[in-house]
């Protein structure tokens, strides 16, 4: 395919090289400074010419903004990269080929993104034959392509913060912890390999184990009392994750007045 990217962030970046690797050409660069779309073209080659698909991977606030700037050109098939906006944001193109291709992963930078989306579920919400075309492309890139309702993206949007978000936010807690112990944080790291694991061997109910999914009150009591001298912020961000976490377990009520 001939593609044209809008953005030199990270998902623009990771699409760009991941494209390129399949033997996609990239069209053109555009960004909001030279120095981005410098540092993009920098990483893949760039042959002018017309495009077959318009990729627009700017932030969420930005994108209609984009559609309408482009409005009054000639309609190439257009998506964003949004996994929470709907595909209406679009519309002022006012081509019928317009969509979504959210990569369900973290793209840290162009290549190690590029490198992640080898593997990645894609969510592609599309009319047919577009749709089709979305799939396709995902395939090239080595994504594993599904297709979402636009009526469903702000319930997916929230999973995958909760997946990801959710995780590092729990991560972060555990570093802070672990440094106070004299710990190095990396000695977390087979356990969280192991419990991600389980999780998606064994569901992630059945994978969940400690004392708040025991309703171990006393061991929780000494962990809280422990965590006071470390920092308040700390403190509060563990009886949110913990609050969650004895209501997914099913220990809420056992685990009540400990968790206050």
């Amino acid at each position: 395919m001939q593609i044209e990217i809008h953005g030199t962030g990270r998902a623009a970046g990771a699409l760009a090289v991941a494209a390129t690797r399949a033997d996609h050409a990239i069209t053109a660069v555009h960004g909001r400074t030279p120095d981005s779309v410098a540092a993009l073209e920098a990483l893949v080659e760039v042959t002018p010419g017309r495009a077959d698909l318009r990729i627009i991977a700017v932030a969420d606030d930005a994108v209609a903004t984009v559609a309408r700037a482009l409005s009054d050109q000639p309609f190439i098939p257009t998506v964003h990269v949004s996994g929470a906006l709907p595909v209406a944001a679009l519309e002022p193109l006012g081509g019928e080929a317009i969509g979504s291709f959210h990569p369900l992963q973290a793209l840290p930078d162009a290549r190690t993104g590029a490198d992640r989306l080898a593997g990645s579920w894609i969510a592609v919400t599309a009319a047919e034959p577009f749709a089709s075309t979305l799939d396709g492309f995902a395939q090239t890139i080595g994504g594993r392509p599904f297709r979402l309702d636009d009526a469903d993206k702000a319930v997916y949007h929230a999973a995958a913060v909760a997946a990801g978000n959710f995780t590092v936010a729990a991560l972060g807690i555990a570093e802070r912890l672990l440094a106070e112990a004299g710990v190095p944080f990396e000695a977390a790291a087979p356990l969280v390999s192991g419990i991600v694991a389980n999780a998606f061997e064994l569901g992630p109910r059945a994978a969940l184990t400690g004392p708040i999914a025991r309703g171990d009150t006393g061991t929780v009591s000494r962990q809280i009392e422990a965590i006071t001298d470390v920092s308040d912020e700390v403190l509060e961000m563990f009886l949110a994750m913990a609050r969650a976490t004895a209501l997914y377990a099913g220990a809420g009520e056992a685990m009540d007045e400990v968790l206050r």
